[in-house]
């Protein structure tokens, strides 16, 4: 339908800003919703969810959560970075993780609402879902974008937040050896391999790079740290600081040879409600626990 005659643009977004609800625009304007919708856009508008549909988000989240940086935050960006997907074409991120516990963590830290769900009923990694302009704005701002895995470039992550960013991108798509003596980090940016390169120098850390083609003839980067001593060390830099109640597999794997940090552990499980992860860890150390 035509707009009505004298209705401009600057007309139009002054009555949007007044907060009327979305059907009196119409009437007053003489345009659909969807073309109301057009001269937001089109002028870089920001748009009120509850104002253009009369309902309220369907599902809560923090719409400011990578915002602001701390501990937390830096970790679900690490996992994000691994195991996260931006959709290309609606306002959706989406986290895809076969260890559950870490997505209801997620959800717990980003204020979200728990629903899980995957787009096919044959998948079987449990996915959790987040439909927000702003957190894909945010993302985006961070460096992280859709078809992201062969790309990304390392955030600028303040120092402080390292630790536990990258702990976040080890439970992502990190690999620690049963035995303690190997972890690696596999990518498909030779940008951010090379970045966690220089972050495992400055602390210290004796490290290698490899890469092997995958089947779509895409070459994919594996950084290795080795031997018992720095897995020590590197774990005494990656869980300086206890984020959320879970100990997962690959934290245990990688600590079993310092006796204080499994002393630290088992404190940890008997007087702070911490939970263990179900994943495969060397017996010994839980007939210890």
């Amino acid at each position: 339908m035509p707009r009505k005659p004298g209705m401009t643009d600057d007309k139009i977004i002054k009555l949007y800003k007044s907060g009327m609800p979305f059907k009196e625009l119409q009437s007053i304007i003489c345009l659909s919703d969807r073309a109301i919708r057009n001269v937001m856009y089109k002028h870089g508008i920001e748009m009120n969810r509850e104002q253009s549909s009369g309902q309220p988000r369907k599902h809560k989240v923090n719409e400011d959560f990578f915002k602001v940086w701390t501990h937390e935050m830096a970790w679900v960006l690490g996992l994000f970075v691994t195991d996260g997907c931006v959709n290309k074409q609606l306002h959706s991120i989406s986290f895809a993780q076969k260890d559950e516990t870490i997505l209801q963590m997620i959800a717990n830290f980003m204020g979200a609402d728990y629903v899980i769900y995957s787009k096919r009923s044959s998948a079987t990694i449990p996915s959790l879902f987040i439909n927000s302009k702003k957190i894909k704005k945010d993302l985006n701002n961070l460096g992280i974008s859709a078809n992201k895995s062969m790309i990304v470039s390392f955030p600028k992550v303040p120092n402080e937040y390292l630790p536990a960013f990258l702990r976040g991108v080890i439970d992502g798509d990190g690999w620690v050896d049963i035995e303690g003596y190997r972890m690696n980090i596999t990518t498909g940016s030779k940008s951010f391999v090379y970045s966690v390169a220089s972050i495992f120098e400055s602390w210290n850390l004796n490290f290698s790079i490899t890469h092997i083609k995958s089947q779509a003839n895409n070459l994919i980067y594996r950084i290795w740290v080795k031997g018992k001593n720095d897995l020590l060390q590197l774990a005494n830099i990656l869980y300086s600081n206890e984020i959320g109640y879970y100990i997962n597999h690959k934290r245990i794997n990688m600590i079993q040879h310092s006796n204080w940090q499994l002393r630290r552990l088992e404190n940890l499980l008997n007087t702070e409600n911490f939970t263990l992860s179900k994943g495969k860890t060397r017996l010994f150390f839980l007939q210890i626990l």
